[in-house]
This record gives structure tokens, C-alpha cells and sequence, in this order.
């Protein structure tokens, strides 16, 4: 497989720009039951932060993942429930900053919500 399309590269270099692909690849039945239960998402989220702790990234290229996914889910999908909503309510007002920290903080709930954590 192309490894240009990819988020995260063999040699631990991160594509922030390609995160937005990366999502819309997620074929949307699969989409969908990540985000319909909010569990489900943080499981999600889990493995994919198991992922990339796996092959050495840190929990800021973590993080600026984690902002662009964040962005995108804002700007482009309807929360399925009440803890989407308030986390897309928290990213829509937070400044830069704060979202910065907040994105740190989600890297870190999905990380609580692993076995190995």
C-alpha cells in the first residue's frame, strides 16, 4: 500500500494534512457505529492512541491528531449524543489554545479507556 496516503508513516512522521482523508475512508456504516455510542468512540479513539504509543509517537503528535479529527467532526458531522455535543460545543467556542489542550486531554480519556492504561 501507498504509504503517501497515509496519517502516520513507518519512520514515525505524521501527515497531519491527510487526516481529513484518512476519515472520509472510514466507510460510513462503520462511521456511523463509531460514532452513534460515545463508548464506542472512546474505544475507538483507545486503539488507535495503542497504535501509535506502539510505534513511538508522542502524546503531542498525538494531540495535533487528534485537533484535526476534532476539526473535522465539528465541521462536518452531527453529534450522535449528548457528549459529542458538548465536546463539539467546548471545540466550536475554545480558542486555539484551548483546544490544543483539549485535543490532549481527549488523547488522554482514549488512552484511560485501553486495558494497558
Amino acid at each position: 500500500m501507498n504509504e503517501e496516503n497515509h496519517v502516520i508513516h513507518k519512520d514515525g512522521q505524521v501527515s497531519t494534512d491527510k487526516v481529513d482523508n484518512a476519515i472520509e475512508k472510514i466507510a460510513p456504516e462503520e462511521r456511523e457505529q463509531i460514532l452513534q455510542n460515545f463508548d464506542a468512540f472512546k474505544e475507538y479513539l483507545g486503539k488507535r492512541i495503542a497504535m501509535g504509543e506502539s510505534i513511538g509517537l508522542s502524546e503531542e503528535q498525538m494531540a495535533k491528531i487528534a485537533e484535526k479529527v476534532a476539526d473535522y467532526l465539528a465541521a462536518r458531522e452531527e453529534p450522535r449524543n449528548r457528549e459529542e455535543k458538548l465536546l463539539q460545543e467546548l471545540w466550536n467556542v475554545g480558542k486555539e489554545d484551548e483546544r490544543h489542550m483539549l485535543a490532549h486531554m481527549l488523547v488522554r480519556l482514549a488512552q484511560s479507556s485501553t486495558p494497558n492504561h
